[in-house]
């Protein structure tokens, strides 16, 4: 299903200016059938981040379908905030994030915590986990939107190894297993600064026997 270019700008501009009309744009608008949200996910030691980021349009729908915009026909709209403030400040889409987002560890559950949602279009919404034990691999679960139609799905990459390298989230499928050994971490049983100690000596040798050599063809 393709947009009209006039629809998809304005969703984004419901979210970037103060609009009344955000509410009536969002049904119009959605599309579970373009492109996928996306989620990036990165590892240090015990902890978690995901960044998941949806297409404007998309993130009027949700904000739509959990409150977090005013019925101009019930009432007074708040006119001095952004759509996409709106969002950030609503409890019902914090709630519903922290909800559909979640990663379990040798099936335990680990804590999340939702970072404060600033520049939400361009930086996405920001989840931290912290799990019990240092993260090899987790199962993550991405249900966000399916809720609003089941054709939308999400794709998790992540900027380190992880296996597989990329996995897509779907309705039928919100959950899954992910390897993401040596991701953010030094090798193991081989901490940063022996690597680098080890590094270092390996070119003072290097230099050493380079010197040797050139001693021995100018003699």
């Amino acid at each position: 299903m393709r947009l009209r270019p006039m629809l998809l700008g304005v969703a984004t501009a419901a979210l970037l200016v103060p609009a009344a009309q955000v509410t009536a744009a969002a049904p119009a608008v959605a599309h579970p059938f373009g492109p996928p949200a996306t989620a990036l996910v990165d590892v240090a030691g015990t902890e978690v981040t995901i960044t998941w980021q949806a297409a404007e349009d998309d993130w009027v729908a949700l904000g739509q379908s959990l409150g977090a915009f005013e019925d101009p026909s019930a009432g007074a709209v708040d006119t001095t905030l952004t759509g996409e403030q709106k969002l950030a400040r609503s409890p019902a889409v914090n709630r519903y994030l922290t909800d559909r987002i979640a990663i379990t560890q040798a099936g335990r559950t680990c804590p999340v915590t939702l970072l404060p949602l600033q520049d939400l279009l361009r930086q996405g919404a920001r989840l931290r986990f912290d799990c019990p034990e240092p993260v090899t691999e987790i199962e993550v679960r991405l249900a966000a939107l399916t809720d609003l139609h089941t054709a939308y799905r999400t794709v998790l990459t992540s900027d380190g190894p992880m296996t597989p390298s990329q996995a897509l989230f779907t309705s039928a499928a919100a959950t899954h297993r992910v390897s993401l050994t040596g991701s953010g971490r030094p090798i193991a049983g081989l901490p940063l600064a022996a690597g680098a100690a080890v590094a270092v000596a390996g070119s003072i040798a290097m230099l050493l026997t380079w010197r040797r050599l050139r001693r021995r063809r100018t003699a």
